[in-house]
């Protein structure tokens, strides 16, 4: 896998990372606890259905957790199809590491908007066991993938499911919130022309963002305000778009937060100056 021409983002950083992924998928175990064995024995079986997956990975270009149906975030594994993008956003790291005090109480209330396999919103019931948690998003065949890792998680009766457009079935419920997440579509049109074929094996309208890949940002926080509690906040992860999310966004005086990514991914928007 290293001598392929491959690109990797999806869950491994490099052919090592995702050769443990498939050895570990096999032994029915998490990449971590395989990596923690200093030696480990697979069967004759296990090993040509690893190699199988490897040569499929490099003949097709398939990320590999479509190909294994699984990917894991922060540990937590999720079940993954081709009918959503690839659980991978950073606000994940600012979920487990509890980031998000003082806007969000440990009983408060949030949206993950534009939800997709609905990883970011189980990860918050995880974290949070006493938040109630909202998730939606427009794509049905998504909401049902999420629906299936909310069962994986026993979490079907702490997080609901909302189907429709953007802001359309939140207004439908009257709901506000303390914290709305969101890792929307932002990729530019001219970054969308460059993809490799691993990124442009994902739902396209998952990631294209337009021509500055601000367009459904715009709509997101023309409106964000309306549906947050008066001390609420915002969360846009916005990829390698800050500049221009800066030119479209000046007005606005957003709290960019560290992640391992650096501190231009993720911005916070408290709803005061959402409502200026």
């Amino acid at each position: 896998m290293e001598s392929a021409d491959l690109h990797y983002g999806h869950g491994a950083s490099d052919a090592q990372s995702e050769a443990l992924w498939i050895v570990s998928k096999q032994l029915e175990q998490s990449p971590s606890e395989t990596l923690e064995q200093l030696e480990f024995t697979i069967s004759e079986e296990l090993s040509q259905k690893a190699l199988e997956i490897a040569k499929k990975r490099i003949e097709s270009r398939q990320p590999l957790a479509y190909l294994l149906g699984e990917a894991w975030l922060m540990g937590v594994p999720f079940d993954c199809t081709p009918q959503s993008i690839i659980p991978r956003s950073f606000i994940a790291e600012l979920i487990v590491h509890e980031s998000f005090e003082p806007w969000l109480p440990a009983d408060g209330q949030v949206l993950d908007l534009c939800t997709g396999n609905g990883s970011l919103a189980v990860l918050m019931a995880l974290c949070y066991p006493d938040l109630q948690v909202t998730a939606s998003d427009l794509s049905l065949p998504a909401l049902a993938l999420a629906a299936r890792n909310l069962d994986r998680h026993h979490l079907s009766d702490r997080i609901e499911l909302l189907h429709g457009d953007l802001w359309e079935p939140i207004a439908k419920q009257d709901l506000q919130f303390d914290l709305i997440i969101c890792n929307p579509p932002y990729v530019n049109e001219q970054s969308m022309q460059g993809l490799p074929p691993e990124y442009r094996a994902e739902p396209r309208e998952a990631l294209a963002g337009g021509a500055d890949g601000m367009d459904l940002i715009r709509q997101i926080i023309a409106s964000a305000s309306e549906y947050l509690h008066e001390r609420g906040a915002l969360v846009l992860e916005i990829g390698n778009e800050y500049d221009h999310f800066q030119k479209a966004f000046g007005h606005l005086s957003p709290i960019w937060m560290e992640v391992s990514a650096g501190d231009r991914q993720i911005c916070l928007i408290e709803a005061d100056d959402l409502r200026h």
